[in-house]
């Protein structure tokens, strides 16, 4: 009677429905990420190909680049880090995502980068948009545009301005990761916009151009960093609150940092920059298009070509290359002073003062340094960057990629719009290719032999094919 009671209260139907949805859940939960997805068969961890919070767990704790790498030291050059991503360590890979034409775009990821609600070279996904505006750009990147040019000069200008900075502010100058990022702001705000429409002087002590690094330097800002990769549209909404609802959500603690958040400042400056260049003189814009990023884009503007460039385009454009100059810039030469200062590297100390006190007087400038064009013909200082860029990249991290259709990946296949990854930190770190991977050697990039051509085709320091950073050249 009991038994018949509970039947009429809840029909079996529902127990039948109910045991169905149990059993799609975990299909989908448990037997299609681990059995029925072609991502199966690459190796790593269960809990991973589950969901993607344990990799952004790692991401938390400031150790996803190292985590990963330990998984490659594991389980090998293919590793499944998510429920739809995959980790590759090898130069099969390398030349099938990353190759020129390979058809992979970049990950939505890139989008976070974006500017005043417009793309930029470093956001575009597609291929045709990133080309065309990277055509614009590589000739004024070029070493010889910079070495024949006022450019070379201006980097010759700042040096000397650090340097007397060191002389002059003691206590600001030992602050290094503080000081680096004063020279890396001056030189590339000079190089992008010239010193009348936004060029810095912070190297100089002007307070309002040091203020702009700010939010720069703020620890928190790799916790913001966090929620816009994890939480982006969260993360938009809470920033974008004014009135009373910005005091509360910011009294309870909801930002994960404090505003002005990370880049409002230098965001801020480029555009002001911008509409400093847009409202000059028509003689002035014309002398900065043969000398500045902005003039480049400004000229190509108003060209027959130029149509689909709006000002907001070019102030999105410099206002990205401002950001990507100032903690890369900043970032590798403090870790190259810092690995020069150690005790068991005293001897790289010599011989890069050795080599420098082997030139003669027409390759000093004032100030007692190098020239610029003098500095790029030093083999061992040459040696010694690229040691610094092996073993302390300043972007180690991964470099996500999709491509819409099925691919195939040193033999495994990989579905349409799975993120595919690979990181200048494991690539840098191969001891079959590096011998002793961990010791900062730049002997190593000075011994003619085979292995120093396979060290340079996985020194990846600035990515590679289409997508390569401008900033190599």
């Amino acid at each position: 009677m009991a038994n018949k009671d509970i039947n009429d209260k809840y029909p079996i139907w529902l127990s039948y429905l109910a045991a169905l949805l149990l059993g799609v859940a975990v299909f989908q939960l448990l037997c299609q990420p681990l059995l029925c997805s072609p991502l199966s068969r690459i190796p790593g961890p269960k809990w991973f190909a589950l969901t993607r919070w344990c990799l952004a767990y790692q991401d938390w704790k400031g150790t996803r680049t190292t985590f990963i790498h330990k998984l490659h030291l594991r389980y090998g050059d293919a590793v499944r880090i998510g429920p739809n991503e995959v980790s590759f360590n090898n130069l099969a890979a390398l030349r099938t995502i990353y190759g020129a034409g390979s058809g992979f775009e970049r990950d939505t990821f890139y989008r976070m980068f974006d500017a005043y609600g417009k793309q930029n070279l470093f956001t575009f996904g597609p291929s045709k948009p990133h080309s065309d505006r990277k055509k614009l750009l590589n000739h004024a990147y070029s070493k010889t545009s910079i070495s024949k040019s006022v450019i070379s000069s201006m980097v010759e200008d700042k040096t000397r301005q650090f340097m007397h900075l060191l002389e002059s502010e003691p206590k600001t100058a030992s602050e290094i990761f503080t000081s680096l990022h004063y020279f890396a702001i001056d030189s590339i705000t000079s190089f992008l916009y010239g010193d009348m429409h936004g060029g810095t002087s912070a190297l100089k002590g002007s307070s309002t151009d040091r203020e702009l690094l700010a939010d720069v330097i703020d620890p928190t800002r790799r916790k913001l960093s966090w929620y816009a990769v994890h939480f982006p549209r969260y993360t938009k909404w809470m920033y974008t609150r004014t009135g009373a609802l910005e005091w509360f959500v910011a009294s309870i603690g909801m930002l994960p940092m404090a505003k002005p958040s990370t880049y409002t400042g230098i965001r801020a400056h480029a555009l002001k920059a911008w509409q400093m260049f847009s409202t000059a003189p028509l003689v002035e814009k014309q002398d900065s298009a043969m000398t500045t990023i902005v003039g480049r884009l400004w000229q190509h503007q108003q060209s027959e070509k130029g149509a689909g460039l709006d000002d907001l385009d070019i102030a999105s454009e410099c206002a990205d290359h401002l950001l990507a100059g100032i903690d890369t810039t900043s970032d590798t030469s403090m870790f190259l002073i810092w690995a020069l200062s150690l005790p068991e590297n005293s001897k790289i100390q010599e011989k890069l003062i050795a080599e420098i006190a082997q030139l003669d007087e027409s390759s000093m400038v004032e100030g007692g340094f190098p020239s610029a064009s003098a500095s790029d013909r030093l083999p061992y200082l040459d040696a010694v960057i690229k040691e610094t860029l092996r073993l302390y990249n300043p972007l180690p991290a991964s470099e996500p990629r999709t491509l819409p259709i099925d691919s195939t990946i040193t033999g495994y296949l990989i579905p349409a719009r799975t993120v595919v990854s690979m990181s200048p930190f494991s690539l840098h770190r191969n001891p079959d290719v590096f011998p002793q991977p961990l010791k900062f050697d730049p002997e190593r990039w000075l011994r003619e032999s085979s292995d120093l051509i396979e060290m340079k085709r996985w020194w990846w320091a600035f990515s590679s094919g289409g997508r390569m950073c401008i900033g190599l050249q």
